[in-house]
């Protein structure tokens, strides 16, 4: 590892030597882009998960939370274009036996300029503006319901491009993958849910019924998905099996643009609280839209990869609703008591991947650090709150009395907090196994504690130590560690 610049394969092998992440199945050899969640992986996702729900849920009166089904009826995806329209397209190379994914390919031959109005080769310089034109009419095709007829003319348009950026590709033909998992059920074929806004919008009635909301109102959901992903890389970065953080937000059409500003800028906000760096992350304006969206946005993230995806935010406008009205036969309406009739709302969407989040915050928190001793430690410098563990506690020495002190002070605290107990090898191999993982704060006892009933905190980054009396612990700790220091950050910004 080098300071401040982490590789990928390095953040791979920490994750699994430390119980982050490991190879789903690893003792059959694993399964590619499927991993477990370990011991502390699970912690620290599972903090990430009760901070974004409680800014959902908690903070905005107007939100409320579901859990739908992974599996839905087959009609849900036939109204929802998924069947028909959520598939990848592919570039393929005879001689070498190679696929590419033409969204891929596309990115790799053009590079926006920070104006964002000229166009990079990425490997040859600078190409006339104008030429972009042909990128443009490819994703014109794509955004059309690509039926297969069209897949020749998108081929010569790949050609031309390949001549004016001199790639040395050669692409024979172009081909097609669904990205929806399959299942057989009594005679009838089903899917495994790709996204869980779905679930959300064939739910409305049922949060009509129940609470009355008056627009605008959301409803946030955080469940798995699956995806035929056929280019899964990247580490936990883009899988088969992955966790979705939604929340479709129902509005009047008049207020799309002042919804859809708001919630760009209100999840940037969020992000920014986790304390990876502002610069770490960037707007991208969509120029081709999934086939639900009329307005779209990410905020980018820079991973060791380079700047991509961590969360999209979407103007669906009424397009789901308004399917799934035709499809099931019943009114997916609001009242308007203004105009005193019925209409379908506009939705606003924000949809982020957990285990997006979760590389960001390795990637970014990952320290080596050379110490005034000449030695290294290995830190993961992580908000105190998501920290899988909140604290350690440690006798100083391995004597009967001060591990009975420990252990007791252990008891008496872990119902409060998520705590480890170590007893083991030397006081410094202890803390730096406790910085390897993010915790926050070490607690010692010692011969002193018998006598005044203090113990030693340790603080991770700075690695200061400070005395404190053992009837104040729990407070010092919750001080440290609370979600209400960052719930508190994100309403202050």
């Amino acid at each position: 590892m080098r300071k401040n610049k982490i590789a990928l394969k390095e953040i791979v092998s920490y994750a699994k030597k430390y119980g982050f992440i490991f190879p789903t199945s690893e003792i059959y050899d694993g399964i590619h882009a499927l991993y477990d969640y370990g011991p502390y992986g699970i912690h620290l996702k599972n903090n990430i998960k009760e901070y974004w729900w409680k800014s959902m849920i908690q903070i905005n009166k107007n939100i409320i939370g579901l859990d739908t089904s992974i599996l839905m009826h087959p009609k849900s995806w036939k109204a929802s274009g998924h069947i028909e329209k959520f598939k990848e397209i592919f570039l393929y190379n005879k001689r070498k036996n190679y696929s590419y994914r033409l969204d891929f390919w596309l990115e790799q031959i053009f590079k926006r300029t920070s104006k964002g109005d000229k166009v990079v080769c990425k490997k040859f310089g600078k190409i006339k503006t104008k030429k972009n034109n042909l990128k443009k009419r490819i994703i014109q095709y794509i955004d059309d319901n690509i039926v297969f007829k069209k897949y020749k003319k998108i081929l010569v348009l790949v050609k031309q491009l390949k001549q004016i950026t001199n790639s040395k590709d050669q692409w024979n033909y172009l081909y097609e993958e669904k990205l929806m998992f399959k299942i057989d059920f009594k005679q009838q074929t089903i899917y495994l849910r790709p996204e869980t806004a779905q679930g959300i919008f064939t739910n409305f009635l049922n949060v009509q019924n129940i609470r009355k909301f008056q627009l605008p109102f959301g409803i946030a959901q955080i469940g798995k998905v699956f995806r035929n992903e056929q280019m899964a890389r990247q580490f936990i970065f883009r899988m088969r099996e992955f966790e979705q953080m939604e929340m479709q937000f129902f509005i009047n059409h008049k207020e799309e643009d002042k919804w859809f500003k708001y919630w760009k800028n209100q999840r940037l906000k969020w992000h920014l609280t986790l304390g990876l760096g502002e610069k770490k992350y960037r707007y991208f304006e969509h120029e081709k839209f999934a086939h639900y969206a009329k307005k779209a946005y990410d905020i980018q993230f820079n991973f060791p990869f380079g700047f991509k995806e961590l969360e999209g935010i979407h103007s669906r406008r009424n397009f789901d609703l308004k399917q799934h009205e035709k499809y099931s036969n019943k009114q997916l309406r609001v009242f308007d008591k203004e105009n005193q009739r019925y209409y379908i709302p506009y939705i606003i969407e924000t949809s982020v991947g957990i285990d997006r989040i979760f590389l960001a915050i390795l990637s970014a928190s990952l320290k080596m650090e050379v110490l005034k001793t000449k030695t290294k430690r290995i830190l993961l410098k992580i908000n105190p709150y998501l920290a899988p563990i909140k604290a350690a506690i440690f006798p100083l020495l391995q004597d009967k009395r001060l591990i009975a002190y420990a252990k007791y002070l252990f008891n008496s605290l872990k119902t409060s907090f998520l705590l480890t107990y170590e007893e083991n090898d030397s006081i410094g191999k202890r803390y730096r196994r406790q910085d390897a993982i993010g915790t926050p704060i070490c607690i010692t006892v010692d011969f002193k504690t018998l006598k005044d009933k203090c113990v030693t905190i340790r603080y991770r980054d700075s690695m200061l130590q400070e005395r404190v009396l053992i009837k104040n612990l729990k407070q010092a700790i919750k001080q440290e560690t609370s979600i209400k220091k960052l719930v508190t950050k994100f309403l202050m910004l």
